[in-house]
């Protein structure tokens, strides 16, 4: 074990330097036994996380909490609901505009005419 005074592992890598890092990493990963090391360690942590992923949302259904994937479905519908309320809306401003455009016809008093002035084709009668 490391005392407070002895520098531990990554101490020691970071002060390697960039370069002899690159060359030790290079060395590590052409060594087929750390590189299926390493790919095990891997899928063993993805397996890991699914499975607690899984209890996890097993737990939240019992206690009936929402879950992760119960607010992204949420999300969702929220999104299309939110597209439809614009649509609406639009829809709504349109049928607005053109009965304002109605009635703004109707109330619009027709202009009295003018009677014209006889022509000279009139009066020769």
């Amino acid at each position: 074990m490391a005392t407070r005074d002895e520098p531990t592992i990554l101490q020691r890598l970071f002060s390697l330097g960039e370069e002899r890092m690159n060359k030790l990493l290079e060395e590590l990963l052409s060594n087929p036994r750390f590189g299926e090391a390493l790919g095990k360690a891997v899928q063993t942590a993805l397996e890991t996380k699914g499975r607690v992923d899984r209890n996890m949302q097993t737990v939240l259904g019992i206690l009936n909490l929402p879950s992760k994937s119960d607010y992204r479905k949420l999300a969702t519908k929220i999104e299309a609901l939110q597209g439809s309320l614009v649509n609406l809306n639009i829809k709504l401003d349109r049928i607005l505009a053109a009965q304002q455009a109605a009635a703004a016809k109707v109330a619009k008093p027709d202009k009295p005419r003018k009677p014209k002035a006889p022509s000279e084709e009139t009066i020769r009668v």
